[in-house]
């Protein structure tokens, strides 16, 4: 069985799940509840001045039968004493000594964390999260994602942080910015040790039409919350991608964002994460779905033949480039195995409709039609000299492997779009010709 265990940054664990800075993190109860059920580290619920939150808090997008695609929420930090939370972390880490627990904190004078981080290091924690993503209500105090979005700002107060600090530091970044390895870089300049991301993205997740007012509903107005949850996913994974790439960042990296299972986390890992965060999953499932997630993951990892995760972290990462250097001359296209086709025809529809008319429906006799067939209904044809592979009939297709995307040779020298342009620029277009 491989090895899950981690060192994050000086902060090791188990395995690399860990709770998220959130609600199922709140309490020691819960922190009990998680580390019972099989979790390596719990991310405390942002400790600060104790606020005071709204009713309601949540609002979500569904899709089909599947709720809670996407999650949002306009809760605040803590709105409990910072007394009762590191007496509460000591509590937990005294019971779970072997297990990570983090302190995230939100405050605003360089005196107010110098105390807060030393009351960290006090009560037992592990290190310790700086939150600098929260998207509505702390930023409007000066705080959150009003420090994540200034690079500038979230230096100094790391700088402040690291005057103090005793136990790691992790920088956790907002994705509501332009280009998040700016803020990666700050961290990295400021002497953070690690960082996390991502943190949530503003949102309005739907709108009531009959009363007119967005979810979260709170006395006849709302207002704009985070987004998180399953549908954050791709985002994320592009700004962990792209700070696991910047030779400017190279810190250790948690990875936060849609994370639902154990095929979730192992993408987060080789695309350069070394400990992932779980927050809308508990929320929708509870704490035991870590239980699937490290049978999976480790799975995984002994079918690979990996012995543990570092043979898995950041083996995708260079496989991300910019899209000049792509090859234009690499061919693939769709194949169908009729053996599996239900008859549905929804590829035919969305290729005619929505793409590059490159399927026909054609007689069906003599194509091994597979179970379920209506008879003598047209089949779906792959038309092979004008199909672009441009995947289309692949993700529409309801049944799994139906129509899968082969390569084939056509003859044609690699070319880039940058290497075309190079080659042009020395008076060379003959080796591409593009499309107008």
């Amino acid at each position: 069985m491989a090895d899950l265990s981690t060192d994050f940054a000086g902060i090791k664990s188990p395995n690399p799940f860990w709770i998220a800075s959130g609600p199922p993190a709140n309490t020691a109860y819960q922190a009990h509840r998680a580390f019972e059920a099989g979790w390596g580290g719990v991310v405390w619920k942002t400790i600060g001045d104790p606020i005071r939150n709204v009713s309601s808090r949540y609002s979500s997008i569904d899709y089909g039968n599947m709720r809670m695609v996407g999650l949002n929420n306009i809760e605040l930090i803590s709105d409990r004493s910072p007394e009762t939370n590191f007496r509460e972390i000591a509590e937990v880490k005294k019971r779970w000594p072997n297990h990570a627990v983090i302190a995230s904190l939100m405050v605003d004078t360089r005196e107010n964390w110098h105390d807060f981080v030393r009351r960290s290091a006090d009560c037992g924690a592990d290190g310790i999260e700086l939150n600098f993503g929260c998207p509505h209500g702390m930023c409007e105090r000066g705080m959150g994602s009003a420090v994540g979005q200034n690079p500038d700002v979230a230096a100094t107060i790391i700088g402040w942080v690291m005057e103090a600090a005793t136990i790691p530091v992790i920088a956790k970044l907002t994705p509501n910015i332009t280009d998040i390895t700016a803020a990666a870089r700050a961290a990295k300049r400021s002497g953070a040790n690690a960082i996390s991301l991502i943190n949530t993205i503003n949102s309005i997740t739907q709108v009531n039409l009959d009363n007119f007012v967005p979810e979260p509903f709170v006395g006849g107005l709302s207002s704009h919350g985070g987004y998180c949850g399953p549908a954050v996913k791709p985002i994320a994974l592009n700004m962990v991608q792209s700070c696991a790439s910047d030779p400017e960042v190279r810190l250790p990296i948690s990875g936060i964002g849609g994370i639902t299972t154990w095929r979730d986390a192992a993408e987060f890992v080789a695309l350069g994460a070394t400990t992932v965060q779980v927050c809308t999953a508990v929320m929708h499932y509870g704490f035991r779905i870590v239980e699937d997630m490290i049978d999976g993951l480790n799975d995984y990892l002994d079918g690979k033949g990996f012995e543990n995760l570092d043979e898995l972290r950041g083996r995708a990462v260079d496989t991300v480039r910019k899209w000049e250097t792509l090859d234009l001359n690499y061919k693939r296209i769709a194949e169908i195995d009729y053996g599996k086709c239900i008859g549905c025809n929804l590829c035919y529809i969305a290729c005619e409709d929505g793409a590059h008319q490159a399927i026909a429906l054609v007689d069906p006799a003599g194509y091994g039609l597979g179970p379920g067939r209506v008879p003598n209904k047209p089949v779906p044809e792959i038309k092979e000299e004008e199909c672009v592979g441009c995947n289309l009939c692949s993700l529409v297709c309801p049944v799994h492997d139906c129509i899968t995307m082969v390569s084939v040779e056509n003859g044609l020298e690699r070319l880039a779009w940058a290497d075309y342009q190079t080659r042009l620029a020395a008076g060379d277009a003959t080796a591409f010709a593009p499309h107008p």
